[in-house]
């Protein structure tokens, strides 16, 4: 299985950016998916989750409101659009999955994830 994440990059504080994450290598319905963050210096960190069904989706504290997690079965997509963006939110983003058979889970811990993607860069300036 094999995740590729992209979409990062520089944007001032204020402007919006949208993730993209691809999954191949297995059927992508049946995986729940999330984001998550790694600032330097710091531990990584939970971002967002969506059930495989779509129907449901959690988010961190830091981010709710703002941020806006997605999928696209049919193309084995799943989305995270960053709007408000501040400069706290500077980070490598990493997307990931983790199989189940409940359509409507979702998944905060790092933990609990069986695949992961290589990260991609966001950086937000003041």
């Amino acid at each position: 299985v094999q995740l590729q994440a992209c979409g990062g990059g520089l944007v001032q504080a204020g402007e919006p950016l949208r993730l993209s994450c691809v999954v191949s290598g297995r059927t992508f319905s049946g995986v729940i998916m999330g984001w998550f963050r790694q600032a330097p210096g710091k531990e990584r960190e939970f971002v967002a989750t969506v059930s495989w069904s779509g129907r449901n989706s959690y988010y961190a504290d830091s981010v709710r409101g703002r941020f806006t997690i997605s999928r696209d079965n049919a193309k084995n997509t799943v989305y995270l659009q960053m709007d408000s963006l501040k400069p706290e939110d500077t980070a490598v983003y990493y997307c990931a999955g983790k199989s189940t058979n409940y359509s409507s889970s979702v998944y905060y811990s790092g933990n609990d994830y069986d695949y992961w993607g290589q990260g991609t860069p966001v950086t937000v300036s003041s």
